[in-house]
């Protein structure tokens, strides 16, 4: 089966077991939710003197992983993106952060992709947070391929980083020879009416939104962000200076993300009109995915919506 085929959640066990072979020092922190992460029942069975379930403790999680990289060890320390980030803030700020440990944070099922669990579990702010935090990294892969590239420099970096992970399958956007740069954006789609900006699980839709709109005379500049922080400006501000008009989407909240990093920059550096596409400052609820796009306005006919009126001079 091709790589492109598998739930990422299977790609993250298979890439951890395959970092766990190359290093002795890798080592996988869960908080029993192994299978939900994907890493139950490879990693057990492969590895099991570095498999380690601290049960529903994800604040003692978080600490044993900070342990283990204090003496020198690689932590994947990984939970649903609620528990991962908004549960174990403090923990992470002191443990992993102050300390500038090189623990791995990894939150599944990220925004509306945990639909069935309702609004406890529908983290809309994580990006937003751990933006937020000195010392930290902040990533959300798109693909399958984009995501082994993030597991495998995140395995040799020395800093503290979190990242999404979409646990279902998501259509290839790269493939076997993708390299990921943290400073770099890439553009998937060139145009010059108007520049989108996207991260993880809202690239792919983008991508057809752009090709659709290309098909109606309309350019699209589409920007993929696989790492929200660091945060690739020189990209953003040539874009939108050939453009002169931005949209964001995310599968977060509008406050503190994408959007808020593509704003910073552009008030900074170039003032364009700015049109931001996600969650706006609501919890979840139980609902299908395209429920919560139509309610919250961030789908792909909201994003074709857009890039039209911003193409037309609105915003």
């Amino acid at each position: 089966m091709a790589l492109h085929d598998l739930e990422l959640r299977f790609v993250y066990g298979q890439t951890l077991c395959d970092l766990m072979a190359a290093s002795p020092d890798v080592v996988c922190v869960e908080a029993d939710l192994s299978k939900a992460s994907g890493t139950n029942p490879l990693v057990p069975r492969q590895y099991p003197d570095r498999f380690i379930n601290v049960g529903v403790a994800e604040a003692n999680m978080i600490c044993v992983g900070a342990g283990l990289a204090s003496e020198g060890k690689v932590p994947f320390c990984a939970s649903f993106s609620c528990f991962a980030s908004r549960r174990v803030y403090d923990q992470i700020t002191i443990s992993v952060a102050y300390a500038n440990h090189p623990v791995k944070i990894v939150g599944t099922a990220p925004g509306v992709t945990a639909g069935p669990n309702g609004g406890t579990h529908m983290c809309f702010q994580d990006l937003a947070i751990m933006r937020a935090m000195p010392n930290m990294r902040v990533y959300s892969p798109c693909d399958a391929y984009e995501l082994r590239a993030v597991l495998r420099y995140m395995a040799a970096s020395p800093v503290p980083e979190y990242m999404q992970l979409i646990r279902g399958v998501m259509p290839a956007i790269f493939d076997e020879e993708y390299r990921f740069d943290p400073e770099r954006a890439l553009r998937l789609h060139e145009g010059g009416d108007v520049t989108l900006v996207s991260t993880g699980y809202m690239t792919p839709p983008a991508l057809g939104v752009a090709r659709t709109l290309a098909a109606e005379g309309i350019g699209v500049d589409l920007l993929h962000y696989p790492s929200v922080k660091p945060f690739d400006a020189e990209t953003l501000v040539a874009s939108a200076r050939r453009t002169g008009r931005v949209v964001t989407v995310e599968n977060q909240t509008i406050l503190g993300g994408l959007g808020s990093a593509a704003c910073e920059v552009l008030c900074e550096r170039h003032p364009v009109p700015v049109k931001r596409l996600g969650v706006p400052d609501r919890f979840g609820e139980v609902a299908t995915e395209e429920y919560l796009f139509d309610k919250h306005g961030f789908g792909p006919a909201h994003m074709a919506a857009a890039c039209r009126a911003a193409a037309r001079g609105g915003v």
